[in-house]
């Protein structure tokens, strides 16, 4: 265990940030199953509510610094690709 105080706090803060992009991220992997789920039902209408409700909640962990800004472009881009290809 660390006996100085700044290092004390960088472990605080390293565990609190943990777990908010564990959260985050979490949700992301959540909305891109519903997508997923939507696709391989075959369920336009829904796969295109879920990918609005995706991109947006990617884009969300971006501007919090949970994703890098190509990896977001990725997911994204992968995700729309299947939305069309059942259209």
């Amino acid at each position: 265990m660390a006996n100085i105080k700044s290092a004390k706090k960088r472990i605080l803060v390293a565990e609190t940030r943990a777990a908010r992009n564990k959260a985050i991220k979490s949700e992301v992997k959540t909305a891109i199953k519903k997508v997923d789920a939507a696709v391989a039902a075959k369920d336009a209408e829904a796969a295109k509510a879920s990918l609005k409700a995706a991109i947006a909640t990617i884009s969300k962990a971006t501007s919090k610094g949970v994703y890098h800004k190509n990896t977001t472009s990725r997911k994204i881009s992968r995700l729309t690709k299947a939305v069309n290809s059942i259209a």
